[in-house]
C-alpha cells in the first residue's frame, strides 16, 4: 500500500511538507496541555494525515473532499491551538490544484475568507490569525502557479511528442513518394530494354548485350537511388533526369524535343523539378501510347514554367498517386500544377524563381 500515488512531478515532496505541523504540534507538547487536549491533538493528527496522503489522489472536484475537512480541522482546534492555522494553509495548497483557475482562486478566497471568521469569533491570538492570513492565501497562489506550470510543460511535451510523430509520418510519406518516382521510371525503363534485348537476341547478339549491360547499368544506379531517397539526400541533376528520360523513351519508342535552355535553380528546386520531370517521363512511357514527347523551359525574372507535352492517347482518369506527390513537391515551393488531357497530355509546372522563390524545405 502506498501513500502517494506514483508521479514524478511531486516524488517525495509531501513527506517534506509535513513539517508545516510543527506549530500544531508544538503548543500541547510544550506546553500545560491537559492529557484529554493531547489526545484530542493526537486524534486530530491521524485525521489529517488521512485526508492529507487522501487528497494526493484525487483529481478535479474530488479534491474538495479532503479540502473541506483539513478546513474545518482548522476551525475545531482554533479555540485551543494557535498552530491550528496550518490546517488552512494545507487546504489552501491542495485548492491551488484545483481546474480551472478561476475554481481554485474561489477555493481560495473563500479559505481566506474562513480563516478571518475563524479568527475573529475563535482565536484572536495574533499568532493564530497573523501567519494564517498571510500564508493561506500566499501558498494557494504559489500552488496554482506552480499547476500552471506543470500544465503548460505537460502541454509542451505533448506538442514535441506530436510533432515528432509528424516528421515521422512527413518523412515516410517523403519515401514512398521518392520510391514511387524512382522505382517506377527505372523498372519501366529495365522492362523496355529488357524487351528489346530479347528480340534482339537472335538476329542482333551484340546489340542484346549491349541491352543487357545497360539494364544492369540502370539497375546499379537505381539501387544508388534508392539509397539516397531512404536517407533524404539527392543529388541527381535535371540534366542527368533529362539523359535518362531521353533513354527511357528511346527505348519505348518515343521521339523527345526538348525546347528552351535548362534553367539555373537552387538544389532544392532542382530535386523537385528532376523528380516531377520522371514522373512525367514514365507516365507517358506507361499510359500515353505517344510517338513524340515535348518538354519545354520558359523562365523569366520571377517564374518558371516547365512542359511535358506528348501526342498519346491522353488521360481520362484520377490522378494516381504520382501525381499527387509531384503536387505535393511542388506546393513546398509555391508551385502548382496544371494537367490539360485534351489532346494528348500536357503537364504544366509553375513555380517561383529568381529572388522571389520561396523555397521551404
Amino acid at each position: 500500500m502506498r501513500l502517494l500515488p506514483d508521479n514524478p512531478s511531486i516524488s517525495w515532496t509531501p513527506y517534506a511538507y509535513l513539517i508545516y505541523l510543527v506549530p500544531f504540534l508544538a503548543q500541547p507538547v510544550l506546553g500545560t496541555a491537559t492529557l484529554v487536549s493531547q489526545a484530542l491533538t493526537a486524534l486530530g493528527l491521524l485525521v489529517f494525515l488521512g485526508l492529507y496522503f487522501w487528497g494526493w489522489w484525487l483529481d478535479d472536484l474530488r479534491k474538495l473532499l479532503p479540502i473541506t475537512g483539513i478546513a474545518m480541522l482548522g476551525v475545531a482546534f482554533a479555540a485551543h491551538n494557535f498552530g491550528a492555522g496550518v490546517f488552512f494553509v494545507y487546504a489552501s495548497a491542495f485548492a491551488g490544484e484545483l481546474v480551472p483557475t478561476r475554481r481554485a482562486w474561489t477555493a481560495i478566497g473563500l479559505l481566506s475568507g474562513l480563516v478571518g471568521l475563524t479568527a475573529g469569533l475563535l482565536q484572536r491570538n495574533p499568532m493564530f490569525w497573523v501567519p494564517t492570513l498571510v500564508l493561506t492565501p500566499l501558498i494557494g497562489g504559489l500552488c496554482l502557479h506552480e499547476r500552471t506550470i506543470r500544465s503548460a510543460n505537460a502541454q509542451l511535451r505533448l506538442s514535441r511528442q506530436e510533432v515528432q510523430r509528424l516528421a515521422q509520418v512527413a518523412e515516410r510519406e517523403r519515401i514512398a513518394r521518392d520510391l514511387h518516382d524512382l522505382l517506377g521510371h527505372t523498372l519501366s525503363t529495365i522492362t523496355l530494354k529488357a524487351a528489346l534485348a530479347a528480340r534482339l537476341a537472335e538476329r542482333d547478339p551484340e546489340r542484346a548485350a549491349e541491352e543487357m549491360q545497360e539494364v544492369e547499368r540502370i539497375s546499379r544506379q537505381a539501387t544508388q537511388e534508392v539509397r539516397g531517397a531512404v536517407s533524404g539526400f539527392r543529388k541527381r541533376s535535371l540534366a542527368d533526369e533529362l539523359a535518362s528520360a531521353r533513354t527511357t523513351l528511346d527505348a519505348a519508342g518515343v521521339t523527345l524535343e526538348v525546347v528552351g535552355d535548362l534553367p539555373s535553380l537552387a538544389p532544392l528546386e532542382e530535386a523537385v523539378l528532376a523528380l516531377a520531370l520522371r514522373e512525367a517521363v514514365t507516365n507517358v512511357v506507361r499510359h500515353a501510347q505517344a510517338r513524340t514527347c515535348k518538354v519545354v523551359f520558359a523562365v523569366d525574372s520571377e517564374n518558371l514554367r516547365v512542359e511535358v507535352v506528348d501526342d498519346g492517347r491522353g488521360a481520362h482518369g484520377p490522378e494516381g498517386s504520382g501525381l499527387l506527390g509531384m503536387r505535393e513537391r511542388l506546393a513546398s515551393l509555391d508551385g502548382r500544377l496544371q494537367r490539360i488531357t485534351d489532346a494528348g497530355t500536357r503537364l504544366i509546372i509553375r513555380m517561383p524563381h529568381g529572388e522571389t522563390s520561396n523555397a521551404r524545405p
